[in-house]
């Protein structure tokens, strides 16, 4: 009976070799690999202990009621998500915060856009610019909240005084239902701009030039370069910035409680996570505090994974 072609005692020399080197080739894959999950180890355990158990917790506290007074914990399964439904002023803190979100994220972003096109370009102190917008980034957003909170007072405010000077009526910006949350808004765009500017602009610089060169040779107008060159090459920069700016804006905390303590008038700056604070650290509503969060995690990873979804990074055909 004759033996079937494929076996390895019918496989000439050649492929026998190749069969060794496609063996020793899965063989350093292997390896490497080992040795990948073993530099990740030390970051992954400090992300299970510091991150995903904590998350874990917060679920599992949100389904308790948790006694501060030393009695024994007692377990309510989802009232306290029942709860949160029915509470007036997490609806409006979520309000709040989509309204925040709907305006801090694409002001900025457009902004950041714009200032890092026109400092990409070779015009004079170009450095001295990218500094000067940098410049809030680095400082503390209390400490930015305060001194912004001294210029808007109506008082003795300097912003009040300019008005004074100029004939403008003043306004109190911080203590006015109207003005309180556009007040916020302006100040976050002003205090993130830098941020946004600096990851855009690497990532202008990191087009190559042979692609503008090629689309002025075809003839493109300078639109024609930016719609069908730049933003499609920079389109893993910009959802780099899109979701860590909508992450930040749904995280808002210090500048809101800082410029507009407890809330604001009429809790009309209030957003999640000071509602969160306030149940949790002034009311000591442990339990509570830690369901809303659960949602505010929730909706954070949902719109993250949507954004990904949109936003796949593709092969640009130029």
């Amino acid at each position: 009976m004759t033996q079937h072609p494929l076996t390895v005692e019918n496989r000439t020399v050649p492929d026998r070799l190749r069969l060794a080197a496609n063996g020793i080739v899965h063989a350093v894959k292997r390896r490497e690999t080992r040795y990948g999950y073993l530099f990740m180890l030390p970051s992954m355990i400090t992300l299970s202990v510091f991150v995903f158990w904590p998350i874990v917790q917060s679920f599992i506290l949100s389904l308790q009621k948790w006694q501060l007074n030393g009695k024994e914990t007692v377990w309510v399964g989802f009232d306290n998500y029942r709860r949160l439904f029915e509470d007036v002023r997490v609806q409006g803190a979520f309000t709040n915060t989509l309204q925040y979100t709907a305006v801090v994220v694409p002001a900025s972003l457009i902004i950041a856009l714009l200032l890092a096109l026109a400092l990409n370009e070779r015009v004079p102190g170009r450095t001295i610019f990218r500094a000067a917008f940098f410049l809030p980034v680095i400082a503390s957003f209390a400490i930015i909240a305060i001194v912004w909170r001294f210029l808007l007072n109506p008082d003795i405010g300097l912003l009040a005084y300019w008005s004074s000077q100029a004939g403008i009526p003043t306004r109190a910006w911080l203590r006015d239902v109207r003005y309180a949350m556009p007040a916020v808004m302006i100040i976050s765009i002003w205090k993130n701009l830098g941020f946004n500017m600096v990851i855009l602009l690497a990532g202008l610089q990191g087009i190559p030039d042979v692609y503008y060169e090629a689309a002025k040779v075809d003839g493109a107008s300078r639109w024609a370069r930016f719609r069908h060159v730049t933003m499609p090459m920079l389109r893993p920069t910009w959802t780099f910035v899109l979701i860590i700016s909508i992450i930040s804006s749904f995280q808002v905390f210090d500048q809101v409680w800082v410029l507009t303590p407890r809330g604001g008038p009429l809790h009309s700056t209030e957003t999640i996570v000071t509602y969160i604070y306030y149940q949790g650290i002034e009311l000591l509503d442990i339990s509570y505090a830690a369901s809303i969060g659960v949602i505010l995690f929730a909706i954070v990873l949902v719109l993250t994974l949507v954004q990904l979804r949109l936003f796949r990074f593709r092969e640009v055909d130029l």
